[in-house]
């Protein structure tokens, strides 16, 4: 590593002795209205269907959409943070994000709603730069902290964006979550052009060698090997339960109807607040232990998802359980990659979002697989198997 940053680098400011907590939660607000754009319209397609008469297979494309534009924003965009201004880079996504979300509020006809879509996946990448840049900004003793807490707001922007989506398309109509979306961002673009400090590039590539570059730390930093892992793994198991939870609570015992469905995101959201401590425990050095610790826990959730085919309260409380470890292996990972050197901090997110981006999409594909052919068992069976591929790559990790 010290190698590429020598080559890469050019004067990079060190952190502060300590970070503003009103701005670490603002970046956290800010993560979690964002990453929630990526969201919004999946409890709405068959409304969405409905308005442009077409099916509801034709509409559920756009979920694919998001998924292959917020793809390549994650790979041709978040690395320019280690190039460009970062103040200005995420200002500017933010304006091209709120300019997608209200085309997409006005969009005539679907295909234009699909660009517009587009336009807001490719641009929401902008909280794969906050992230790293509230590393930046935090004195190393402080990093996990500061991590922790806008991790847990990202998180839970994903968790609450398709319960509020639903419930102020139920009230206006489903153009209105976008519209509200796109006047969040202007109120959160304006305030981060207000407080975030100037950032000076930390490298001084071309953009093609800068971009070649994530490839040569994966090569080369083999702890952000371990936790792109780790991390594909996690994200893996969270899409996998959350895309299969809706069909076990539609069918038989529950039959629960959209609404009530939605509103389990709630549970989640319980695990993913508390995970944020994990940040403090990486600070004090018990970051490889309390990584072990979240992956047996993901591993353990399992085993109670399992008993929710037929207990409601197994079925919360694994839901809660596997939030709190998938959110506390994402704190301690990043507090991991980000001391791998603030120049490369956006290269390295490329890098581990990425291969959580991957994990998320096995998981989806996997959970409706298990799912058609085996039901919950199948389901909880798969994710245990997922689980217990990180627990073992962590035990060899210590055994070397």
């Amino acid at each position: 590593m010290a190698g590429v940053a020598a080559r890469d680098t050019s004067q990079a400011v060190p952190p502060p002795a300590t970070v503003d907590r009103r701005l670490v939660a603002l970046l956290a607000a800010a993560c979690g209205a964002t990453v929630a754009n990526l969201y919004y319209a999946q409890p709405l397609l068959a409304a969405i269907a409905r308005a442009f008469h077409t099916s509801d297979g034709t509409a559920g494309l756009l979920v694919t959409v998001v998924q292959v534009f917020y793809a390549a924003g994650l790979i041709l965009i978040v690395p320019l943070g280690d190039l460009v201004d970062r103040r200005r880079l995420i200002v500017r996504l933010l304006c091209v994000c709120i300019a997608g979300l209200a085309a997409a509020a006005l969009a005539p006809r679907l295909w234009v709603l699909a660009a517009a879509l587009a336009v807001v996946a490719i641009s929401s990448v902008v909280v794969q730069i906050l992230v790293p840049f509230a590393s930046t900004l935090a004195p190393p003793e402080q990093r996990g902290r500061v991590v922790g807490t806008v991790m847990s707001g990202l998180l839970t922007g994903i968790l609450l964006a398709r319960t509020v989506s639903g419930l102020v398309a139920g009230v206006a109509g489903w153009r209105a979550p976008f519209l509200v979306a796109a006047a969040l961002m202007v109120v959160i673009a304006l305030a981060l052009w207000r407080v975030l400090p100037d950032a000076r590039p930390a490298a001084s590539l071309r953009y093609g060698r800068l971009l070649v570059s994530v490839a040569r730390l994966i090569r080369d930093e083999p702890a952000l090997r371990r936790r792109m892992l780790y991390g594909a793994c996690g994200f893996a198991s969270f899409t996998l339960v959350w895309t299969t939870a809706a069909f076990l609570l539609s069918a038989a015992p529950y039959r629960y109807s959209e609404q009530v469905i939605g509103l389990f995101g709630l549970a989640g959201l319980t695990g993913a607040v508390c995970a944020s401590r994990f940040g403090k425990l990486a600070d004090r050095g018990w970051g490889r232990r309390s990584t072990g610790a979240v992956l047996a826990l993901i591993l353990v959730s399992w085993g109670v998802l399992a008993l929710g085919s037929s207990s409601l309260l197994a079925l919360v409380l694994g839901l809660i359980l596997i939030d709190f470890g998938v959110q506390g292996q994402n704190v301690l990972s990043q507090h991991v990659i980000y001391g791998l050197g603030s120049e490369n901090a956006s290269r390295v997110t490329t890098a581990y979002t990425t291969a959580n981006f991957s994990g998320g999409a096995i998981g989806s594909a996997l959970g409706s697989l298990a799912w058609t052919t085996g039901g919950w068992s199948a389901v909880c069976l798969c994710g245990a198997a997922i689980a217990a591929l990180a627990c073992g790559c962590w035990l060899s990790e210590r055994s070397r």
